[in-house]
């Protein structure tokens, strides 16, 4: 579940933005978040619109006239968002528009709890993502790779 969530998101935010500034390693940090409810068993407000939507509040409130801030942290709610998206949170109503449709958690599982195979194939999926990734942008050169591990960001002669 973990290289699903991280590549896919990883490429997809690239694929949708095609931004080199962006913190790309934060992305991917929000969107394995969720996978911190595994830890209570059930979803919580991390699988929910509302918390994703929370977060972008929170990141663009504690961030005003902060835009270098701003620009690394928004990667935590875009990374929740593709969560959502790649979960497919958004075909339980009753869990993504949460409150709306009831309060409680308690009775519903975690929607990343699938068969063994499934997961084996969303995994699969998720480290050709990373491959495509690091093979577009040269992340297997040492100075690229340490560049991005430091910032996160992507080498902009290679954006074009």
């Amino acid at each position: 579940m973990f290289f699903w969530f991280a590549g896919c998101a990883f490429a997809a935010v690239w694929l949708v933005f095609r931004s080199p500034a962006l913190d790309h390693r934060v992305v991917m940090v929000g969107a394995v978040l969720p996978l911190a409810e595994l830890l209570v068993g059930r979803p919580t407000v991390l699988h929910t619109l509302l918390g994703a939507s929370a977060a972008m509040t929170v990141v663009m409130a504690l961030t005003r006239r902060r835009r270098l801030l701003r620009r690394r942290w928004l990667g935590i709610p875009v990374g929740l968002y593709a969560h959502l998206v790649l979960d497919a949170t958004w075909t339980d109503q009753h869990l993504f528009w949460w409150p709306f449709f009831g309060a409680g958690f308690q009775d519903r599982g975690l929607p990343e709890l699938r068969p063994w195979p499934v997961v084996v194939i969303q995994e699969l999926i998720g480290l050709a993502a990373i491959w495509w990734m690091v093979r577009s942008f040269s992340l297997d050169e040492p100075e690229r790779r340490d560049a991005f591990l430091r910032t996160g960001q992507l080498g902009r002669d290679l954006v074009a």
